[in-house]
């Protein structure tokens, strides 16, 4: 497996997750290794992530979301991949060869999918590192403005990520 660079290019390293860091901090990593990864093997997508802010609410900043719930000894969670249509055109056409360009089943699937890969490569790395998560199947919410209610009480983190143009979100919720 190829090494991947270090940082995406806002100072977030991606290779360097060492043991004593905390777990919010392994996890956070790993899923921005992962979503590395899947954009630069499958999407074929550069992203760039922006500056994570502290989540006002839980209304969502797009239009279809997939929420996991990731548990593991000492630490529970979640993480919502959130897509805009903006985004969802840019990736669809981009991995799938089409344009989705309504909210529907395709979408629905596709914003699942790539939650799934996220998740799971995220598990992987973690795995390798000693640490084991249990993952569920996503949750999918749609729509404009749906809400995003995480199972954990923690504080949820909002990180826009850009892609093709485009712009969605990723939301981490660790206690």
């Amino acid at each position: 497996m190829a090494r991947k660079p270090k940082g995406l290019g806002n100072g977030v390293e991606t290779d360097a997750m060492p043991d004593e860091e905390p777990m919010d901090f392994l996890v956070t990593n790993a899923l921005l290794h992962s979503l590395y990864t899947i954009f630069s093997t499958m999407v074929m997508l550069e992203i760039n992530p922006g500056v994570p802010e502290l989540k006002q609410g839980t209304g969502a900043a797009g239009v279809v979301s997939g929420l996991i719930a990731m548990n593991a000894s000492g630490v529970s969670g979640s993480v919502a991949l959130t897509l805009t249509m903006p985004a969802v055109r840019a990736i669809s056409t981009s991995m799938l060869g089409e344009e989705f360009l309504t909210l529907n089943k395709e979408v629905e699937d596709l914003a699942g999918e790539l939650t799934n890969m996220l998740v799971g490569g995220a598990k992987q790395i973690l795995s390798e590192k000693g640490h084991d998560f249990d993952m569920q199947l996503p949750h999918m919410l749609t729509g404009e403005g749906h809400d995003i209610v995480h199972p954990v009480s923690g504080k949820t983190i909002i990180l826009p990520i850009a892609a093709g143009g485009a712009e969605f979100f990723l939301e981490l919720n660790f206690a």
